[in-house]
């Protein structure tokens, strides 16, 4: 009984749409703009979130980061001359950490060197390429996969041996026609063997996550200058114990550092977890603001179709009288018109997500990441339409049940 009076009121509701189109067309506008500005913007976030959660997350098991500054930046430049003032993380530090981390698998170091053009006897790049040093554990620790050839030696490391490993889009430039290993490449005016090349990672936001080298971390450094502070990244045993393994860490990298008791360190430590946090609580603001914004929009639409709908209720009293006379209760009134204003706001609403799905994807295709659904987004912006459509049509269609019958029939 009560699921075909719903059916009976969405039909008259609709059929009430029709028949003001254009009307019907300017109320809708406001919740489909408020609607839009949520989904567009929440589906171009959760494209961005899922390829930057991936990118975040490619630390190896159990893999921490110790760098001088913070993996994320945004705050005034008080804080940044804060993150200045620190020493530099140095490669002496590096050798006493890795010996003293009796809890840690591994400990290793990188840093970016330098950006130039490479060269080899068949093609020279831009020079955008950049060159990064590392130690051989960064192999595990980045989850590097060597596709041909051999990753960097220790034995490179204490010999600061000239070698390199590409990216698979670099030895792709530069030997279109054959295998680069054991072939020469000149970066910077030096000469470096290749001894490896690693597995493709792909694009993400437009830019190419292969186009680089590695060289020993010595080497680059007798090159590039020692005065620079390098990442150390750390990897526990297991799991169990990775907490265990940062605390030993922060300890040891405090008490080289001479940081005094009580202080807070001066040093970040960042895992795959407190990366994405940190991305997400980033991005928190700008979900609440967009909420907010939108909250307004969808504020000024329920006014909209309150007062339109009060305007149908005095333009349809003959037609209330007459549904009265032959029996209509105050409730199936009052159905119809609430059905009529969720109407207007769920085809609002429905154009307004599918119109943000487009348009938020149309961003992600923009940046180069894979597109995404909000299904949760779209499900709160559809219940949010339903909820403006009950509350604001509430007051019409309680004003629209109350009329008297007699003086409804004789309304002109």
């Amino acid at each position: 009984m009560i699921i075909a009076e719903v059916k009976e009121s969405f039909l008259m509701a609709m059929s009430a749409l029709a028949a003001h189109k254009l009307r019907s067309a300017l109320t809708l506008l406001g919740v489909l703009v408020g609607v839009f500005s949520i989904i567009i913007v929440m589906t171009a976030m959760r494209a961005l979130q899922n390829v930057m959660e991936t990118e975040l997350s490619q630390l190896g098991a159990q893999t921490f980061i110790v760098s001088k500054w913070p993996a994320m930046f945004v705050k005034g430049p008080e804080d940044w001359e804060k993150y200045w003032r620190r020493l530099n993380i140095r490669y002496p530090v590096v050798l006493q950490l890795k010996q003293r981390a009796t809890l840690a698998r591994s400990v290793g170091a990188e840093t970016w060197l330098w950006h130039g053009e490479v060269s080899s006897r068949y093609a020279t790049t831009n020079p955008d390429i950049g060159m990064r040093g590392i130690t051989p554990e960064i192999f595990s620790a980045r989850n590097l996969v060597i596709e041909q050839g051999r990753g960097l030696l220790e034995s490179d490391l204490e010999s600061t041996r000239s070698v390199c490993v590409l990216g698979s889009a670099l030895a792709k430039k530069l030997f279109p026609y054959g295998s680069p290993i054991d072939e020469n490449v000149k970066f910077h005016g030096v000469s470096y063997l290749v001894v490896g090349v690693l597995a493709a990672k792909g694009a993400m936001l437009g830019g190419d996550q292969d186009n680089f080298l590695l060289a020993p971390l010595t080497t680059g450094l007798n090159r590039f200058g020692w005065d620079r502070s390098l990442d150390i990244l750390v990897q526990a045993r297991n799991q169990a114990a990775f907490d265990d393994t940062v605390e030993q860490v922060r300890g040891i990298l405090r008490t080289l550092r001479k940081v005094p008791p009580g202080a807070e360190d001066d040093f970040e430590i960042n895992s795959n977890d407190s990366l994405i946090q940190q991305f997400k609580s980033l991005t928190l603001a700008v979900r609440i603001g967009v909420t907010v914004v939108s909250s307004i929009a969808l504020l000024a639409a329920g006014v909209g179709i309150m007062n339109i709908m009060l305007v149908s209720v005095t333009e349809r009293t003959r037609e209330i009288g007459i549904r009265r006379a032959v029996g209509a209760k105050k409730r199936n009134i009052m159905t119809q018109f609430i059905m009529e204003a969720i109407s207007i706001c769920q085809v609002g609403g429905v154009i307004g997500v599918l119109l943000g799905i487009g348009g938020g994807n149309l961003a992600a295709l923009y940046l180069k990441v894979p597109p995404v659904i909000p299904f949760d987004w779209v499900l709160i912006g559809l219940v949010i339409c339903s909820l403006v459509g009950i509350i604001f049509g509430t007051y019409p269609a309680y004003k629209a049940a109350n009329l008297d019958p007699i003086e409804s029939l004789r309304y002109e």
